[in-house]
């Protein structure tokens, strides 16, 4: 916990809490920081021109997927928003048989997109994946 709060310059109360998360739902930390990092530098309060919200800017009817009735103002929960969004990434991992590239494409830009690409033959990259996965080499899960 400590060499991720010095690596990425933040409070060791929030590096714990965004490990603690990311192991709770089964994420690699070393995948879980990086994604938060360019989600939103770690500001609990982060929103985005679309609404997308908080840590790991979660979109309302994503996040009711996981939390039926989660309002916007939930999700600014630093808690609440961290498990949701490391547990919409493993359901993603999962559903895209462990390729992390394609469940981070589709965590940034929606499956509808990512999806359409690959039907077409494109390549759904945007950087988004490039970004958070630089030098990472893991699975992007821990029990699987």
């Amino acid at each position: 916990i400590y060499n991720y709060s010095r690596r990425y310059k933040i409070t060791s109360d929030l590096s714990a809490a965004v490990y603690d998360a990311a192991v709770a739902e089964g994420i690699d930390p070393a995948l879980a920081f990086p994604l938060v990092k360019l989600e939103s530098q770690f500001n609990h309060k982060a929103l985005s021109p679309v609404g997308a919200v908080g840590l790991t800017q979660l979109m309302v009817p994503t996040a009711g997927m996981y939390v039926p009735g989660v309002s916007r103002e939930d999700l600014y929960d630093r808690d609440l928003n961290l498990t949701i969004g490391f547990r919409h990434l493993r359901g993603l991992i999962k559903q895209y048989r462990g390729n992390v590239q394609i469940a981070l494409l589709v965590y940034n830009r929606g499956p509808v997109a990512v999806d359409l690409d690959r039907e077409l033959g494109l390549d759904p990259s945007n950087g988004y994946d490039r970004i958070v996965m630089k030098g990472y080499r893991g699975k992007g899960v821990l029990d699987d």
